[in-house]
């Protein structure tokens, strides 16, 4: 008996044909947050490229120290809230190098880091037909290889080699003439061109430079509002932006080992914090980590006046430093677009709910559904079954599937018309109350 699968009732052969399909339900969750980039000016590591570091991962290969050291300060500061970050260095540097004639050592990467690599070349105990090389970073012994001439040497993950013939003992040489080089406007272009095909929530931009600032501005209005992208910039001191995807930092803080962070250091914590902050969660009023003051501090009217400008900032609080409170830099408020989109947490409300749609209906959707009476229902289950995951963890309230939604076909035959209406919750931030003594 002939058998298989249909399409249409046109088989010759007699037999059992069969399709087998899951009853149509809606497939989307909400996606998860916590992916924050940065361009850095960095001492070592891949150069021009995005390098995803995940929270709590050993940066001392990639970035080459450990992520306690001075040098890994602002990533350090982003990982304290991210869980993903993509890195990107924005500096290529001069390699260090040494010679050992006929032999030439080369530093992975450019920058100040390889000059703290010293290789020594020692006759091996056991055969001394050979020789024990090692690789040194800062006196900790990285690599070692034992070798008879220079062609059988391997790269590691410091220096590469180079140069034919016999190998020459040793005590050490280190490697010097490594450089950072300097950063320029362009290095910044090229960072966005490279970022703008990830997939991430938030930018820490730490340069003080207002035409960089102003580039990243229109990058994140650019993604926004062009390319579907919800995404939002940190920098520091530019409320001008007057935008609900730029915030801008006004303070830094004091870190209890007595490190002082600028305003332009703390946007790693802001972005970091931002990108791993849930829908449903505000930063109103959270402890920077690790944080024992605010610096510089202000006066209540001060306080009061960088809020209506639009400013995110600091203040102490016993022992600690917190959120005034978690806003962006849009002020100008209009009746359809009114002070609520000030807010970082309803903006993360209403991009989670953008960006959720986006993925969903590319990957599931756009080009695999039909535009008729049964294919708009379908994709009006996917929108409430969305909007209902983020009303049960209160990130909005009042949603009604059967009068806040409405999908309708276009005007073209391809076309879908969505209307919704969505109302975020906002956490409480004020409280009045009358006290009445008898």
């Amino acid at each position: 008996m002939a058998g298989g699968t249909w399409s249409a009732q046109n088989k010759l052969r007699p037999g059992q044909y069969i399709n087998f399909k899951s009853k149509e339900r809606s497939i989307g969750s909400i996606g998860e947050r916590g992916i924050v980039s940065l361009p850095l000016s960095l001492s070592w590591g891949p150069a021009k490229q995005i390098v995803p570091l995940e929270a709590g991962v050993d940066t001392t290969k990639t970035l080459g120290y450990a992520i306690t050291a001075t040098e890994m300060l602002l990533v350090r500061e982003a990982m304290k809230r991210a869980k993903t970050i993509l890195l990107y260095r924005l500096n290529a540097g001069t390699k260090a190098t040494a010679t050992v004639t006929p032999l030439t050592i080369t530093a992975k990467y450019g920058g100040l880091r390889g000059n703290d690599i010293t290789l020594t070349v020692a006759t091996n105990i056991d055969d001394t037909a050979n020789f024990d090389v090692k690789t040194f970073v800062s006196g900790v012994e990285v690599d070692t290889q034992t070798v008879a001439t220079i062609a059988q040497l391997q790269a590691n993950d410091w220096v590469t080699f180079s140069g034919t013939g016999a190998l020459a003992a040793t005590a050490g040489v280190p490697l010097t003439g490594g450089t950072d080089g300097t950063v320029a406007t362009q290095d910044y272009a090229d960072y966005l061109m490279a970022i703008e095909v990830e997939n991430f929530h938030t930018i820490g931009l730490t340069s003080t430079d207002s035409t960089i600032k102003d580039v990243f501005v229109s990058f994140a209005k650019r993604q926004r509002e062009d390319e579907g992208k919800k995404i939002q910039v940190v920098v520091e001191n530019y409320p001008t932006a007057d935008y609900e995807g730029v915030i801008s930092v006004k303070n830094g803080v004091v870190l209890s080992d007595g490190t002082t962070l600028t305003a332009a250091q703390a946007v790693s914590w802001v972005a970091g914090a931002t990108s791993g902050a849930n829908p449903n969660e505000s930063l109103t009023y959270t402890a920077y980590d690790g944080a024992v003051d605010a610096t510089p501090k202000y006066t209540n009217s001060q306080i009061e006046e960088a809020i209506r400008k639009g400013e995110f900032l600091f203040t102490p609080s016993d022992g600690s430093a917190i959120v005034e409170t978690d806003i962006n830099t849009f002020t100008s408020f209009a009746p359809d677009k009114n002070q609520s989109f000030s807010k970082n947490q309803v903006i993360r409300v209403l991009d989670g709910i953008a960006n959720d749609y986006y993925r969903i209906f590319s990957k599931s959707y756009i080009g695999k559904v039909p535009n008729n009476d049964d294919g708009r229902n379908l994709l009006k289950s996917e929108c409430i079954n969305i909007t209902n995951q983020y009303q049960n963890i209160a990130a909005v309230q009042n949603f009604d599937p059967q009068t806040d939604i409405q999908v309708s076909p276009g005007q073209n035959v391809d076309a879908v018309v969505i209307n919704q209406w969505i109302q975020p919750v906002s956490a409480v931030e004020k409280l009045y109350f009358t006290i009445t003594v008898e």
